[in-house]
């Protein structure tokens, strides 16, 4: 048994100051001077404790990528930031599209006994956008949600057809919702900033557009959807809109978008070319205005690992992504918590609470007794440098290596057990 003494419980409805007894896999006891002969104490005076943070959209790249992370690595990296459970997308080398491809990373996961990982079945075949993957059977082998990340459904038929099919199976359907007729070849947010370094432009429509196809789909099917990695203040006001009328919309951003401008690529940074790219600090705005009153469900990663070699290029041909497990909560916490933007427990429910009701996790996402011990504990007066050099993640890629933020992650237990971070 462990107990946390003199700890400040966050969860998603406020905070207490309570001692949390875990016995075994689950919490036991939370309430205030529990005394438990035998347990081993561990003091949090000054700390708070969240429930272990659900990621519900990263990229572990194995099988096929391993050069760029694995099963393990990629766990390590979840629980040095403060996530007991990650979903890792399915647009690996083959792709996630079948039961046994499934099978295999929930099985690799399981194995490493790192963070929990749940594998996301693609929603087309070889996420080509035509041909549905076979919902159930990835479902029964471990599949928790389906989505083509990385490549956007362009067929509408297609996508409608995947929305009422994921609802017969209990699936979450995670949309990359990306018009690539519009962002065509761009690298970067269509702008001022895109012109002065000669790059590329997407615009925002590229996104915003598809948002709305997606949610008039879904509103059309009768079924829910999650939308991926939003980032401009069009569909934050279409999700918006539709959650007001009745439609059964969810949908995540990602610390980039409401902590960076694209003001990072001035200096042809690759750790800033991203896919949605970094937009504009009215865009950000309207994320941060979008987390604090409910319409952005979810605090999501998109940990995106590279090489190398493959960021140490030109900007137009290094590949989009920002390793993000190991800096997400700092970041949110030094932007938006420390900034008084939102309260910890709003960040519970953005982090853990949120996504874990989005994926039927029900026993996660809370600290009460009876809940799963998915446990971190946050120093929050600790103020470090990211060093990506450090990171457990084999991707060093991260945007924002070099910048002091708040709130160190110190413990961090999965069903009762103490990890390594």
């Amino acid at each position: 048994m462990i107990l946390l003494k003199n700890a400040t419980v966050v969860n998603k409805d406020g905070m207490t100051e309570s001692d949390v007894l875990m016995d075994g896999e689950f919490i036991s006891l939370v309430t205030p001077n529990i005394e438990c002969f035998g347990a081993e104490v561990i003091d949090c005076e000054g700390k708070l404790v969240f429930p272990g943070f659900i990621d519900m959209h990263c990229h572990l790249r194995d099988p096929g990528q391993t050069h760029k992370e694995d099963i393990e690595s990629g766990g390590r990296a979840a629980l040095a930031g403060g996530f007991t459970t990650v979903c890792c997308m399915p647009n690996t080398k083959p792709p996630l599209d079948n039961a046994q491809a499934v099978g295999y990373v929930r099985a690799a996961g399981v194995r490493s006994g790192n963070a929990d990982i749940f594998p996301i079945g693609c929603i087309t075949r070889g996420q080509n956008g035509d041909e549905l993957c076979e919902f159930g059977k990835m479902k029964a082998a471990g599949a928790i949600a389906v989505s083509d990340d990385g490549v956007p459904v362009a067929s509408g038929a297609v996508m409608f057809n995947a929305l009422k099919y994921a609802k017969t199976f209990g699936l979450p359907l995670l949309s990359h919702s990306e018009d690539k007729s519009i962002s065509a070849n761009g690298v970067v947010n269509a702008g001022e900033n895109a012109t002065a370094c000669g790059l590329r432009g997407i615009p925002k429509a590229a996104e915003s557009a598809a948002v709305a196809r997606d949610v008039l789909l879904a509103e059309e099917a009768g079924a829910s959807i999650h939308i991926c990695h939003v980032s401009t203040s069009e569909s934050v006001d279409i999700i918006r809109s539709a959650k007001r009328r009745g439609v059964s919309v969810t949908c995540e951003t990602c610390p980039h978008y409401f902590a960076a401008t694209d003001d990072e690529i001035l200096s042809y940074n690759t750790n800033a070319k991203i896919n949605p790219p970094l937009r504009t600090a009215d865009d950000v705005e309207a994320i941060i205005e979008g987390l604090a009153d409910g319409t952005v469900d979810v605090i999501a990663t998109d940990h995106a690992p590279h090489h190398f070699d493959e960021k140490n290029v030109e900007f137009d041909y290094a590949p989009f992504g920002t390793s993000g497990l190991e800096t997400a909560f700092s970041v949110a916490y030094t932007r938006l918590v420390a900034t008084d933007c939102i309260k910890p427990s709003d960040l519970c429910r953005l982090m853990s609470s949120m996504p874990a009701e989005i994926l039927g996790l029900t026993d996660r996402g809370k600290i009460e007794t009876g809940a799963r011990a998915d446990i971190v504990v946050i120093d929050p007066d600790t103020e470090y440098t990211v060093d990506a050099a450090s990171f457990k993640s084999k991707g060093k890629n991260s945007l924002f290596d070099g910048w002091k933020l708040k709130g160190k992650i110190t413990n961090v237990f999965v069903k009762g057990e103490q990890k390594s971070i």
